[in-house]
This record gives C-alpha cells, sequence and structure tokens, in this order.
C-alpha cells in the first residue's frame, strides 16, 4: 500500500487525507494542536455554488451533493445606492441573483436604510456546518487506519527514494508527499526542494457585533454592497461584520487590524438605520491565493511524487469535497469526474 503524508490539517488537507486513506496508509500532520485553527477555523461557513472563478465554480457544483448534511438555508442578498448600478448589474450576473423590490429587500433585512436604491436576492446560499465537515474527514482518516498527528512541525524535509519529513524527534517516511499547508504552501515547497508558485496569504479581518436594535437576525440572509467591499452575516444571534479585506501579509497567527475593521463596519453602517456601538469580538485569517486565483491541484511538474493542494483561498469549504476527490483521483489512477479543461486550469503546471 502507498504511503502518504500530508501536511496541513486545514479543510483542504484533512479531506484530502480522507480520501486517500481508503485506498493508501495517510499519515496526517498539523502544526498546531488542532485541526482547522488557521483560515479553516476562521471561515465564513458560506455554500454559494455561483461564488469563485469559472473553476471554482465547477468544483463547487461537483461538491453540492457532498455539502447536503451540513447545510441550512441562509440566503444572499446584493445591495446598491446611487452610482452604483453597473457594478450591480454585473454582479447580479455572476452571483445568479434576481433583482427584488426594495419593499421585499426590508422584509428580510428590516434595518435597511433608504439610501438602498436597488437590491437582488439568491436563496441557495447556505450555511455550512465547517467543524462537523472537519470532524467526519477525520473520522474517515482515522476509521481507515491513517494517522493524524497535531502539534507536529515540520523542521526538515529530504527527498531519497522517499520523502523524509522531521517532525522534532520524530521522522515520518512517504511516497508521496501532498502540500496543505495554506498561507505556509509556498515555504513548505521551498523546504522540500520544489520550486513556489507564488502562493500570497491575504488578510481578512472580521467583527462580531450584537443583533442590531434587538432584532431576531437568524432568518435574515447574508447581506452585502457591490464590489463586495463589505459583508454582514448572522450568527448565532449576532452579526458578524467584514470589511471584505485582501491585504497581502506573511505567513502568521493573523489579528485583525482595528482601522481596516472600522473602515468596514462604516461602509457596512452607510447602508442600515442602525449604528454599530459595540464589537463583541474581532480576529483575522488568512486567505491564500495562487497569481490567478484559482486553486492548485496536483502533482508537481519536476516531482510527481510532490502534490500541490492549495491557493484555497476563500473556497475552502465550498470546494473540499470535489478537490479532495480529485487529488485522490490523480494520485491513485482513477478516471476524474472533474472535466479535463478545469483539470488544467487547476494543475501546477500552468505556472
Amino acid at each position: 500500500m502507498t504511503d502518504i503524508i500530508v501536511i496541513g490539517g486545514g479543510i483542504a488537507g484533512v479531506s484530502a487525507a480522507a480520501r486517500l486513506a481508503q485506498d493508501a496508509h495517510v499519515t496526517l500532520i498539523e502544526d498546531e494542536p488542532a485541526l482547522g485553527y488557521h483560515a479553516s477555523g476562521r471561515s465564513a461557513a458560506l455554500f454559494e455554488e455561483n461564488y469563485g472563478s469559472a473553476s471554482v465554480v465547477a468544483l463547487n457544483k461537483a461538491s453540492a451533493a457532498d455539502h447536503q448534511p451540513y447545510l441550512t438555508p441562509r440566503g444572499l442578498m446584493l445591495l446598491s445606492r446611487a452610482g452604483e448600478e453597473d457594478q450591480f448589474r454585473a454582479d447580479t450576473e455572476t452571483l445568479g441573483c434576481a433583482e427584488i423590490s426594495l419593499a421585499e429587500a426590508h422584509r428580510l433585512v428590516p434595518i435597511l436604510n433608504d439610501r438602498i436604491t436597488c437590491a437582488a436576492y439568491h436563496d441557495g446560499a447556505q450555511d455550512i456546518d465547517t467543524d462537523r465537515m472537519i470532524q467526519d474527514f477525520a473520522r474517515t482518516v482515522r476509521a481507515h487506519g491513517g494517522n493524524i498527528l497535531t502539534g507536529a512541525r515540520v523542521t526538515a524535509i529530504t527527498r531519497g527514494k522517499r520523502w523524509e519529513v522531521t517532525c522534532g524527534d520524530a521522522t515520518h517516511n512517504a511516497d508521496i508527499l501532498v502540500n496543505a499547508a495554506g498561507a505556509w504552501a509556498d515555504a513548505l515547497a521551498q523546504m522540500a526542494g520544489i520550486a513556489p508558485i507564488g502562493i500570497t496569504p491575504l488578510r481578512r479581518c472580521m467583527a462580531r457585533i450584537p443583533a442590531p436594535g434587538g432584532h431576531d437576525v437568524s432568518r435574515w440572509p447574508i447581506f452585502f454592497g457591490v464590489g463586495e467591499t463589505w459583508y454582514a452575516k448572522p450568527d448565532a444571534g449576532k452579526l458578524l461584520v467584514s470589511p471584505a479585506d485582501e491585504d497581502p501579509v506573511q505567513p502568521h497567527d493573523a489579528w485583525a487590524d482595528d482601522m481596516v475593521l472600522a473602515e468596514g463596519l462604516d461602509r457596512y453602517a452607510q447602508h442600515v438605520t442602525e449604528p454599530v456601538t459595540r464589537l463583541e469580538t474581532s480576529w483575522a485569517g488568512l486567505r491564500s491565493f495562487a497569481p490567478d486565483r484559482t486553486l492548485v491541484l496536483g502533482p508537481a511538474p519536476s516531482d510527481q511524487t510532490f502534490v500541490w493542494c492549495a491557493g484555497q483561498g476563500g473556497y475552502g469549504f465550498q470546494t473540499a469535497p470535489a478537490a479532495s476527490r480529485l487529488i485522490a483521483d490523480l494520485l491513485l489512477g482513477r478516471r476524474p469526474e472533474i472535466d479535463a479543461h478545469t483539470i488544467k486550469s487547476l494543475s501546477p503546471a500552468r505556472f
């Protein structure tokens, strides 16, 4: 049986490990003390088939059936003000939204102010139970005899007849190495002697505020302005508000920038009647993109035993079921369900 090491315990790594463990001996290595600690643990947790580039949408659609046990209805609403009509029309087309009346928009989110001139809605957006999804994939790994190592920092990678991965005093060997290290994917590749792709971590900040005006927000959709310059999403009786920022940073345990948050909260506040009077908490995550903002899935051209599973950006959970199947199909010699054009657009060979 083939030995495979997967480095990275976010949704990309744990889902790939789960698919591979059914036909190979898999060891998943995660630096942090728990799975899903960084980007995966700080996700907006939304499934929207039409969100992303063409290749991302293809993966979303191929993932839809797998997501069903983890989804609850949410809905998505796009808002515009005077002068934003052109961007509004472009966004509605991209997201597959239908324009609705302002009266309907106020019914869905009663705190909208009178500066809103257009609104569009799509009922296909749904919340994802991200923690359950990660834990189910982890259970699959273990059920098939795979190992999950947390709190295991990779300190060296060497390549002889097999890959040798050193974590402190422990050494692990494998025929195939899967790089699912998220924001650290390029650094891991360089450690392994593989050319980096140009994976760039982009910080995204988030704030949790009390339910505006004491409203019951549980049935509100996620709502946002044109060009995705901010969004607000109900969460456990509160409201999450993000400036939808994308500031390039070095890989690290991210935290929110107060000024960026303040600017984003102001953009949100310009669309509603209820002022933001208190932040309950704030945090940030890193959304890591390849130069073309498309996932990187498949063997490196220079070494077919080094496999990229990176560049998920903000689409990690949405694409995980199909992306992990594709990784397993490519490594285990099966015919992928994804079409050849999409596979080519995701391949590391495009760089």
